[in-house]
């Protein structure tokens, strides 16, 4: 298989261009992608002379790679966070992610990555790369840990608000998602709820059970918060309105705790001693729920793939989320979930039919 092609929006990001350069040269010195930075070229040729500058041993071997494994896709603009995403994706049709989203649309990269204006990066995707056949509506999805893997959870922000056939397709897409980047064989579909029972949730909760009960996924019921982190599926559906508070609030979470045991252990000299002891033990889990570990959050539903990356990643997480959208291009997850959807769908319609038929006999 050909080395995938990854396009690059390098100038919406709080530390772009130079995140987005370095994280470009980090990922091309790996020699298995090739990677389309897209932005201003004077500014973007700067910051590959300040990554030369940091990194003399391998300057030369960087330059080298901007000429075969990097190129740069000239933009004339930025579409800035607070931008409305859909009129500035209209407005500045040269802008760099809509450049980026284009990439992939005509053929010439194979995924797209961008840590600027998620809304923006989701109506350039909606706009250029479209959706695939029978998709309602794309969602963002991330990961979670939990003692043994990871729990995929989505929509974490692509829909505020959602329609109950909705989050079937997003249990189809997560279940497919788990299975070609977790590697997770037979993937156990859970429905976000304030209670296990089905009769428990919201409207658009209850009338999502039953959909997903129907369904030929291996839905395992309602779980509740608590459940992202204990293992008790690997995929778990909700509105993106839930999905982005219960995002936001892991994470506030997170930086809490782990800055709270800095300071206890900064306090004393026990305290000091017993955290250069704990160190080691406790980096793995905190890579774990690093976004610059873990890279961006693919847009799952739309015809090729696309990475949303946070706002303020550096260098260390567009390598990661390079490195994100290069597996799934290999993976072919666009496709799989297009795939998925049609068997869905058709499995449904004959479910229907079936029970058209029999109530005709009666």
């Amino acid at each position: 298989m050909a080395s995938p092609v990854v396009a690059v929006d390098a100038m919406s990001g709080d530390n772009d261009p130079q995140a987005a350069v370095w994280g470009a040269v980090e990922a091309a010195l790996e020699g298995d992608t090739q990677v389309l930075l897209v932005g201003d070229p004077p500014r973007l040729h700067e910051s590959l002379d300040a990554w030369c500058g940091a990194h003399p041993a391998t300057a030369a071997r960087a330059r080298q790679q901007f000429g075969s494994q990097v190129e740069i896709v000239p933009s004339d603009s930025v579409i800035g966070m607070a931008d409305h995403p859909a009129q500035a994706v209209r407005s500045k049709r040269n802008a760099s992610v809509v450049v980026a989203a284009r990439l992939v649309a005509e053929g010439r990269a194979g995924a797209a990555v961008s840590a600027g204006n998620s809304g923006a990066t989701l109506a350039a995707a909606l706009f250029t790369v479209k959706r695939l056949a029978g998709v309602e509506r794309p969602a963002i999805g991330t990961s979670f840990p939990t003692p043994t893997t990871d729990t995929f959870l989505l929509d974490v922000g692509a829909n505020a608000d959602c329609k109950p056939e909705w989050l079937l397709q997003f249990g189809v897409m997560g279940g497919v998602y788990a299975r070609l980047m977790m590697a997770v064989a037979a993937p156990r579909i859970g429905l976000l709820s304030n209670g296990e029972e089905s009769e428990k949730g919201s409207q658009l909760v209850r009338e999502a059970h039953v959909l997903l009960r129907a369904s030929s996924l291996g839905f395992v019921g309602n779980v509740e918060g608590r459940d992202l982190f204990s293992g008790a599926c690997d995929v778990v559906v909700t509105d993106g309105f839930t999905g982005n508070a219960v995002l936001k609030t892991a994470e506030g979470a997170a930086e809490f705790l782990f800055g709270a045991i800095a300071r206890e252990a900064r306090a004393s000299l026990t305290g000091r001693v017993g955290g250069a002891l704990l160190k080691p033990r406790l980096r793995p889990i905190r890579d774990r729920v690093d976004y610059r570990k873990t890279g961006g959050a693919l847009l799952l539903g739309v015809a090729g793939e696309v990475v949303v990356a946070h706002g303020r990643s550096d260098a260390e997480a567009m390598v990661n989320a390079v490195r994100v959208a290069a597996r799934a291009v290999r993976q072919q997850v666009s496709r799989c979930i297009g795939e998925a959807l049609a068997e869905e769908a058709a499995g449904a319609a004959a479910v229907r039919n079936g029970e058209r038929g029999a109530l005709s006999r009666t």
